[in-house]
């Protein structure tokens, strides 16, 4: 498929069936949306069957110089690939979820999912600075209508929230792409990645960048937008929200933070941890006092989240992959328990979890997918939660041990915030009669939950098939940081076994302690 514009392709499909929904009606909105959707996915599909892994390391790639200092560039390397497909496969289950839920100006709600998907691809396909800056930013506008037209009660405060918070954390650094594009004299995202900026002024663009993608994140203290506007936004915009929305953030920290500005990235790795600490703990103990069911998992993305930015600044090559199947894992797991929420919340129209309980008597199928996806979110072994927490914190504790420590009290709370929300869900005495009186999932939302079971089940697995695309592309960025990389504190690393006497060594010879050493590990 090399010289085929895929990419493009992948952008056009959406922007086409957007304009179609504005002027057809509902039902033929939604049967657009679906069917431009799953062509997109289909496309995605074939990008990741055709990606040559060991191969070049920018694959697919379109070029077209628009003007002075800005080019249509396109390309994915294995990371972008993984976040590709992951946005592709959960967008026909955003238009299913949104099938009977909305009403009310159904062509431009579709058209505004079709659009945030166009925009969602070029973020991570883009190779030009501006173009990068461009889809970013217009991400906002689709999001912030969702909220603010089919959102709750306090749908304008959130959607105002939403917009704020990340549209003035992207002003500095949009100044600091342009001080860049004029020292470095180009704006192709490859080269700017090999480019070494003077580490003076490094300090400042990674600050600069840290301000928008923290906010995306969302890190702690910059999260309280999060929860406003997940309460507030369609079952579909939390889905795509929690899905993909926020690994935007994690995406920029891999694309520019860690690569270009490698001096100041260990300059303020202690920062992100001690943030990243903070979040873990004080979200996952909010997250147990949390009435509303939506608000109880928009801060467990915070917690989990955390886990993505400190391995991500680990410095080494388990904590990226751990980062980055985190965020794969983490964007289908909270977006389906976001749709397990909205499949009771339509029968019921209220998110209290007093509301409920005794479900697992009148809706036995449900209770089932709530109860995986549940521990998928708590990290059961043969789920896609474990691998992402095992290879996230082996990573952080090569790096330090005592932050690693207070990670890991976070899957403790999780399995308690998670736990506690199922029970009363799903056990006890049905209280509520509208609550018993409901009916278990149909065809539609099996369809919109079966695909995610598997997909978590194939991540729990066989984490390779995820790993492998992006193996070479991870390297690169630890070979990048490898000069800069501060010292850990823990005393275990990768690598071969050390003999334990120095002086056996030195009476003995290498080859006896390394034999000796070896009989050790057999035993």
């Amino acid at each position: 498929m090399e010289g085929f514009p895929i990419l493009s392709l992948m952008l056009l499909v959406p922007l086409v069936g957007a304009i179609i929904c504005f002027f057809v009606s509902a039902g033929t909105a939604r049967w657009v949306a679906l069917a431009a959707t799953t062509l997109d996915l289909l496309l995605a599909i074939a990008l990741w069957a055709n990606f040559d892994i060991g191969g070049a390391q920018w694959q697919f790639q379109e070029r077209h110089d628009m003007f002075a200092g800005f080019s249509y560039a396109l390309g994915i390397d294995g990371i972008a690939l993984l976040l590709i497909v992951l946005s592709a496969f959960l967008m026909p289950i955003c238009i299913l979820a949104s099938w009977d839920g909305i009403q009310k100006r159904v062509g431009e709600y579709m058209a505004a999912f079709l659009v945030m998907e166009l925009l969602m691809i070029g973020v991570f396909a883009a190779q030009d600075l501006f173009l990068f800056y461009i889809f970013f930013e217009a991400g906002l506008i689709p999001m912030y209508l969702i909220i603010g037209i089919w959102g709750g009660t306090d749908r304008i405060y959130a959607s105002f929230k939403f917009f704020l918070y990340t549209l003035l954390g992207s002003v500095l650094m949009l100044v600091a792409m342009l001080w860049m594009a004029n020292v470095a004299g180009t704006t192709d995202i490859p080269t700017l990645m090999q480019y070494d900026f003077p580490a003076g002024a490094q300090t400042w663009l990674w600050l600069a960048f840290f301000a928008s993608f923290a906010v995306k994140m969302p890190m702690f203290p910059v999260h309280t937008w999060l929860p406003a506007a997940h309460v507030q936004a369609p079952t579909a915009g939390s889905v795509i929200l929690a899905g993909v929305l926020l690994k935007m953030g994690g995406y920029g920290f891999i694309r520019f933070s860690l690569p270009m500005f490698p001096d100041a990235s260990a300059q303020f790795m202690w920062l992100i941890f001690a943030l990243s600490m903070v979040a873990v703990v004080y979200a996952s103990l909010v997250a147990l006092v949390q009435p509303d069911m939506k608000k109880l998992i928009a801060y467990s993305s915070v917690a989990h989240m955390a886990i993505v930015t400190a391995g991500l600044f680990a410095f080494n090559v388990q904590g990226l992959e751990g980062g980055m199947i985190m965020m794969l894992s983490h964007g289908l797991v909270s977006g389906a328990l976001f749709l397990c929420v909205g499949v009771i919340y339509d029968r019921l129209h209220t998110r209290e979890i007093s509301r409920y309980g005794g479900l697992a008597i009148n809706m036995p199928r449900y209770a089932a997918f709530f109860l995986f996806f549940t521990m998928a979110s708590i990290g059961l072994p043969g789920t896609s939660g474990f691998v992402a927490e095992f290879v996230s914190l082996a990573g952080v504790y090569e790096m330090s041990s005592t932050t690693t420590l207070v990670l890991t009290t976070g899957i403790i709370l999780g399995a308690a915030y998670m736990l506690y929300l199922y029970r009363r869900v799903v056990f006890g005495e049905q209280v509520n009669a509208d609550a018993a009186a409901m009916k278990d999932m149909n065809v539609r939302e099996w369809v919109m939950l079966a695909p995610i079971t598997a997909a978590v089940l194939w991540m729990g697995i066989y984490p390779e098939s995820f790993i492998a695309p992006m193996r070479n592309d991870i390297a690169a960025i630890e070979a990048r940081l490898a000069r800069t990389t501060p010292a850990g504190d823990a005393e275990l690393s990768a690598g071969p076994p050390k003999p334990h006497n120095a002086n056996y060594v030195a009476a003995h010879g290498e080859g006896e302690a390394a034999g000796e050493a070896a009989g050790e590990g057999a035993h």
